[in-house]
C-alpha cells in the first residue's frame, strides 16, 4: 500500500523513457497477452490503424518501440489498438467560478499504477500522468487544454484504441476544447469512457465514448462511471458512481460553494474511495489550471504543485493506509 510517485522530465523520446518502459515490460507483457496472443491484433493492423486515426503520433511511436527494445509484442502493445480490457474508477468535474479548473480523482489499484508524471515536448509541451507506457490518464498542454478520463461503466469492448493513447493524442495535437471534441468523435475507443476537456478560455465538454455507439458530447460538468444509456448496475453500486455524481453535481455550481470547498469534496468519501487491503481506491486528486498550465496533485498527507513553466523532478512515497485529513 506504499507507492513511489516520480516526476520526470525528458523533452524527446530518450533513454530515460526506454529504461522505465523496459522495467515495466514484463508486467505489461503479461497484461497484453492475458487473453492469448491471438486475441490481440497483428503489428501490421495495429500500425495501420494508428496511422489512419492518429498519424501525428506515428513517428513518436516508432521511436518509442525502438527505445523499448523492439519486437512484435512490444510494438503491438504500444499501439494500444484493441488492447486487453481494463476498468478504472474515477470522478471528474469542471469548476468555472474564479477561473477554470478541471478536478479529478483517479481510482485504481496501487500496484497497477505507473506512478509517473511526465513532462515532454514530443509535439508540444505536455505534463501528463502516464499510463500504458506513453498514454495519459490526465494532463495539460502548452495550449491550455486539460483532459481527464473516467471509465464509462459498461463491459462492452470492440474496435478502437485504449483511451490513454487517445488522451495523449488530444494533449499532443489540440489547442482548444472544440478541436478535442472533434477528435473524440472521430477516433474510436475500445471501451466505454467519459472524457472531460477544459481549455484556457473556459470552454468544456464531457464526451461519452464507446465502441458500440457514436460519441455523445455533453455540457455536463461532472462525470463519474456511468453514461446516459445502458449501465453495469453491479459495478456502479460497488464504486458508488451515482452517489459520487450526485454530490459533485449538486455543488459544482451551488451559489455558496467555494473553489476550496469543492476541491475538498474530492478528498472526502464517497468521492474519495478509501482503500481496501489488496484492492483499489483513490490514488490521487488532481486540480488542473489550464490558464496557468499547472496542476496540484494531492494524496494522503501530501501535495505536489507542478507546471509546464516550473516542472520539478522529484519522488515521493505515498502511504495509502493513511487517509486525507
Amino acid at each position: 500500500m506504499t507507492v513511489v510517485l516520480r516526476a520526470v522530465e525528458e523533452a524527446k523520446p530518450g533513454e530515460r523513457w526506454g529504461r522505465t518502459f523496459r522495467a515495466m515490460w514484463p508486467a505489461y507483457r503479461r497484461w497484453f497477452l492475458r487473453e492469448g496472443d491471438a486475441a490481440r491484433p497483428s503489428y501490421g493492423a495495429s500500425k495501420k490503424m494508428l496511422a489512419r486515426y492518429m498519424p501525428e503520433l506515428v513517428p513518436i511511436y516508432d521511436e518509442l518501440v525502438e527505445l523499448a527494445g523492439g519486437g512484435d509484442a512490444v510494438a503491438r502493445c504500444l499501439s494500444l489498438y484493441r488492447p486487453t480490457p481494463y476498468v478504472h474508477g474515477c470522478s471528474q468535474a469542471v469548476w468555472l467560478k474564479g477561473g477554470p479548473r478541471l478536478l479529478r480523482n483517479y481510482d485504481y489499484a496501487p500496484g497497477l499504477w505507473e506512478a509517473l508524471l511526465l513532462r515532454t515536448e514530443w509535439i508540444q509541451p505536455v505534463v501528463a500522468m502516464s499510463d500504458c507506457g506513453w498514454g495519459a490518464l490526465d494532463g495539460v498542454n502548452a495550449a491550455g487544454v486539460s483532459v481527464s478520463l473516467a471509465f464509462g461503466g459498461q463491459r462492452v469492448t470492440g474496435d478502437g484504441f485504449g483511451i490513454p493513447l487517445v488522451l495523449r493524442y488530444l494533449l499532443e495535437t489540440c489547442s482548444t476544447t472544440e478541436e478535442a471534441a472533434a477528435v473524440l468523435t472521430r477516433v474510436p475507443s475500445h471501451m466505454a469512457y467519459n472524457i472531460t476537456v477544459l481549455d484556457a478560455k473556459g470552454a468544456f465538454v464531457t464526451a461519452y465514448v464507446g465502441p458500440d455507439r457514436n460519441t455523445t458530447l455533453s455540457r455536463r460538468r461532472v462525470a463519474t462511471n456511468h453514461q446516459p444509456r445502458a449501465v453495469w448496475s453491479q459495478y456502479l453500486h460497488a464504486v458508488a458512481s451515482i452517489d459520487r455524481f450526485n454530490i459533485l453535481d449538486t455543488h459544482v455550481d451551488a451559489p455558496a460553494e467555494t473553489a476550496e470547498r469543492f476541491r475538498r469534496r474530492f478528498l472526502e468519501p464517497p468521492t474519495y474511495q478509501v482503500f481496501r487491503p489488496g484492492g483499489w481506491g483513490t490514488l490521487y486528486t488532481a486540480v488542473y489550471d489550464p490558464v496557468a498550465r499547472s496542476a496540484e496533485y494531492c494524496w494522503p498527507g501530501g501535495m505536489w504543485t507542478q507546471s509546464l513553466a516550473d516542472f520539478r523532478e522529484s519522488t515521493v512515497a505515498i502511504d495509502y493506509t493513511a487517509h486525507p485529513t
